[in-house]
């Protein structure tokens, strides 16, 4: 632009001049005219040849020196001239001269509505000069006329109007000072009414004024009385804080957080703020536990209020000690409560202020309130772990002054769901596992548990040998979750009351305890029935539910009578476990009552008083376990002792026989043997008296173990008439299995519970334990079938028959019918038991499957005995066995025949050649020597 001016200059073209002082020379200015710039504009132009052609004028046109173009130009020409050359230069010089004056013409054109607007200005403000020029020359004017015209009374006059109005402002003043001389009076009764920000704002307000007035001398002693008033005013501001530790409300504490922002100590009333709540706690937890201490006590000797509060836990009586301890967790709750309250209002308000700064102006102000609120912020959030560490200390230190193990179970149980409970307000009020209350807790618990285990242990030995393994009548429908031990499992969680009998929950939203009870209530109350007032319906009147099953149950089916509803409603299929079959035809009934002694009872769970009373300390362990997980581990390694026992003690009193292996059946599988082996080694003490010179770790060692159980002498196992106790032996070994199952039922909720370090432990004793008890049922029940059936009778009838006979036989032997006879008998006196007791599908199965096996065996024994035997011999062999298993299959459904082909195969042997007799006998060597 500099470099297009003075090329302007140069050229002979004026700018607007810089000073507006000649108006002549502004007059004079010549403008282009509009129709010169059209033309200048109109011209058909290359913006970026033009600035090519500016560009290449060179730099001494531009200097602001005085130069002559003239002389420069004929100065620059040779000395020799050439036309051509002459005109060519001059023609550019033309379009250097066009490309400035286009550009020239261009900004002027560009600038010309600035400048008319400015020359505009400048004739308004010649108009105006003039204006003020007339208006000053009129006001010397007015000015003289007035200097003459004015006296000394008119003077005087405004003298006096001054010192009037001195006056007014004095009297003013004397009124507000009076005003603060009475202002004690108003501040005294704002204090009563717990206004605390009228209170702070009026003696500020005093405070203002009173040093607007600080000239008089009156003022100075009032000032001093209005800063001590602040001062009391601050003290109880401090008292009123106090209170909000205990009892929160909404309304005082944003009085006293008013009070304190006009004062400007927010910062300072949230460090005050936390002082007073853990020196509330503190109080609280001391004057709770001094309370009952002087209770029980009965006199209010002054020797415990000098006590420390650790000293004084341990002089809560047993008998107090849980009221007391609920009331200590109810004052500490309220204590939490006010402090979650207080933080809910903070978070409310802030919001709230963070609106109201957004539409403000004032950045410092906006600032400094950021900073305040980041702060409290911090500051709250920080004090609920201090809060909740300084209610565990106060917790655990009341715990460590009594010794536990000297309550009752459910007392124990109710003091660790109290324990419990606040470890989940603890764990809601700041994410905070709760790791001082559970160490503490953990330990105590364990103690006890563990001396609790054992002498439930014991008494569970003690129910074994007296047990006469007895039904216990229960109904059809029982299922554990009807026991009281288990309604926990039933139940969801209800804050108020304990695990074990909380009401279900009819919301499926999750409801913190905070929310729930911020307006009131208390998550430790003690109900009022908090024992266990329902009463149990599991029991069957003599083993029925009704009169017509009763009189139904002994009804027989050889006819083709119709079938009672209650049976087709109740059937069962036992190995599959189906639901009950809705209908059930007569031909089905007729055809499954060989093998199903069930049918003439209902199908209720096999077990006895003695299970019940298992399955009810396994209900009251998870209880604890439930309340307790930390150490969840610990109680199902306990609970896994009472199925060990339990297994254990029906394998000894039933199942133990030595005989049972040399028979070479597998009727022990190695995992079974394997359980046995370990429980006897881990858990039985088989020592018959203590030996005094026994080392201490041995010592202890059998303290962990349990003697092993004796089968009461009232269970006879030796008459023939009962199938040897087959009553006593289904009843105990069903009962076992039902055990098994309903642990099976649990595992879901034990693997939840247990710590994932530990769940190989629970895998394990799932699979090479509960799963084994079924197991049992073979070898208990090969006992009852190996005396069932006189095999020795048999074998002795078999070597008077004469097998080298000369003619094929029709007749069978007369063993033959003597052993079905045998069978028959046995198949009576299963149905004289399965009146006694209801005989599963299983079990019926495996007792004649061990008959007829051993009856097998003893015919190929019988066979191998034979000295002598022909052609027609073999033939009669065969002869008897088929007639043996036509009979046999009229008597039982039980398809295949066991060892049906071990027996075909053994008398097939005879017709073998030698070379494949000597293959028959290297394929069949489990068979004995002689055969």
């Amino acid at each position: 632009m500099q470099k297009i001016k003075s090329l302007m200059t140069r050229q002979g073209l004026k700018s607007p001049p810089e000073s507006l002082g000649d108006l002549g020379a502004i007059e004079s200015l010549r403008v282009p005219g509009k129709e010169e710039f059209r033309e200048l504009r109109e011209q058909p132009s290359d913006p970026q040849a033009e600035q090519e052609l500016i560009n290449s004028i060179e730099q001494v046109y531009f200097s602001t020196d005085s130069f002559d173009i003239v002389k420069y130009e004929l100065e620059k020409l040779p000395s020799v001239l050439n036309l051509q050359e002459l005109e060519e230069y001059r023609d550019k010089l033309k379009q250097q001269q066009a490309a400035v004056s286009k550009k020239v013409a261009d900004l002027i054109l560009e600038k010309q509505p600035a400048y008319v607007k400015e020359l505009e200005r400048v004739t308004s403000l010649q108009t105006g000069l003039q204006l003020a020029a007339v208006i000053c020359t009129n006001g010397r004017r007015h000015l003289n006329i007035a200097k003459e015209g004015f006296t000394q009374a008119s003077l005087g006059l405004l003298a006096n109007q001054r010192k009037r109005q001195l006056l007014i402002g004095l009297l003013k003043s004397l009124r507000t000072i009076k005003t603060l001389q009475r202002t004690d009076v108003r501040l005294s009764e704002m204090l009563e009414e717990e206004d605390y920000p009228g209170a702070i704002q009026l003696c500020l307000e005093c405070q203002k004024a009173a040093s607007t007035f600080k000239h008089y001398s009156c003022i100075s002693e009032l000032n001093s009385k209005l800063q001590d008033t602040l001062e009391q005013i601050e003290e109880q501001l401090d008292v009123a804080l106090s209170k909000i530790c205990k009892n929160f409300d909404i309304n005082h504490y944003t009085k006293v957080q008013q009070a304190y922002r006009l004062l400007g100590k927010t910062q300072t009333a949230m460090d005050q703020l936390h002082m007073h709540f853990t020196q509330a706690i503190h109080n609280t937890v001391f004057q709770v536990v001094l309370g009952y201490v002087e209770l029980c006590a009965g006199n209010t000797d002054t020797k415990f209020q000098k006590l420390q509060y650790k000293d004084l836990c341990t002089h809560v009586t047993p008998d107090s000690y849980i009221p007391c301890l609920a009331d200590l967790c109810k004052a500490l709750w309220e204590v939490m409560l006010s402090y979650y309250r207080t933080m809910e209002w903070h978070e409310k308000h802030d919001n709230e202020d963070t609106t109201s700064a957004s539409e403000g102006s004032n950045m410092m102000g906006t600032e400094e309130t950021n900073f305040d609120r980041g702060y409290i912020k911090k500051k709250l959030e920080h004090g609920l772990t201090r809060i909740w560490q300084d209610v565990q200390l106060k917790v655990k230190t009341y715990l460590l002054g009594t010794d536990l193990s000297i309550f009752k179970y459910d007392d124990f149980i109710f003091v660790l769901d109290i324990i419990s409970r606040l470890m989940q307000v603890g764990e809601e009020f700041c994410g905070s596992k709760s790791e001082v209350l559970q160490e503490s807790i953990r330990k105590q618990s364990v103690n006890y548990f563990k001396n609790y285990h054992r002498t439930r242990l014991d008494e569970l030995r003690m129910f074994l040998e007296n047990e006469t393994w007895e039904l216990c009548p229960v109904k059809s429908n029982f299922s554990i979750l009807q026991l009281h031990e288990f309604k926990f499992m039933e139940q969801s969680r209800s804050p108020s009351v304990s695990p074990s009998k909380q009401p279900a929950s009819t919301s499926s939203k999750t409801v913190t305890l905070f929310e729930q009870y911020c307006s009131g209530g208390n998550p430790f109350e003690i109900q009022a029935n908090h024992k266990d007032e329902e009463t149990e319906d599991v029991l069957a009147s003599n083993g029925y539910e009704s009169d017509e099953q009763e009189k139904s149950a002994y009804q027989e089916y050889d006819s083709d009578s119709d079938v009672p509803e209650e049976l087709k409603r109740d059937y069962v299929d036992e190995q599959t476990g189906d639901a009950p079959v809705k209908s059930i035809s007569r031909e089905t009934l007729k055809s499954r009552k060989k093998s199903d002694y069930s049918l003439n009872k209902v199908n209720a769970p096999i077990l006895t008083n003695t299970t019940l009373n298992v399955i009810r300390l396994v209900g009251k362990y998870m209880q604890m376990m439930n309340i307790l997980k930390p150490i969840a581990f610990d109680v199902i390694h306990f609970m896994s002792q009472l199925f060990d026992y339990y297994l254990y003690a029906i394998y000894t009193f039933f199942g133990r026989n030595d005989s049972l292996e040399s028979t070479g059946l597998g009727l022990s599988s190695s995992r079974l043997r394997t359980t046995l082996n370990r429980i006897q080694e881990s858990l039985i003490d088989l020592e018959v008296s203590a030996d005094p010179t026994a080392t201490l770790t041995a010592a202890e060692e059998r303290k962990e173990k349990v003697p092993s159980p004796h089968l009461s002498h009232l269970v006879v196992l030796t008459s023939g008439d009962t199938l040897y106790g087959l009553a006593e032996r289904v009843v105990a070994t069903e009962s076992l299995v039902f055990l098994a199952e309903q642990f099976e039922f649990l595992q879901p909720h034990l693997d939840a519970v247990m710590p994932a370090v530990k769940k190989p432990f629970l895998q394990q004793f799932y699979s090479q334990t509960v799963s084994t008890a079924s197991e049992l049922r073979k070898p208990i029940y090969w006992i009852v079938a190996g005396k069932a059936i006189d095999y020795e009778q048999m074998l002795l009838l078999m070597a008077n028959v004469k097998w080298d006979v000369k003619e094929i036989m029709s007749q069978h032997n007369i063993y033959v019918d003597a052993l079905l006879k045998e069978f028959e008998q046995f198949n009576r006196k299963l149905n004289d038991v399965s009146k006694r007791v209801r005989i599963p599908l299983p079990v019926s199965n495996i007792l004649w499957e061990h008959c007829i096996r051993l009856a097998n065996r003893t015919i190929v024994e019988g066979y191998a005995n034979v000295k002598k035997c022909s052609n027609e011999g073999r033939a009669l062999m065969q002869l008897d066995f088929q007639q043996f298993l036509m009979k046999l299959e009229k008597l039982t459904d039980i398809r295949p025949i066991p060892d049906k082909e071990f027996v075909e195969t053994y008398i097939k042997a005879y017709y073998l050649t030698e070379n494949d007799m000597e293959r028959w006998i290297k394929e069949h060597r489990v068979r004995a020597g002689k055969q």
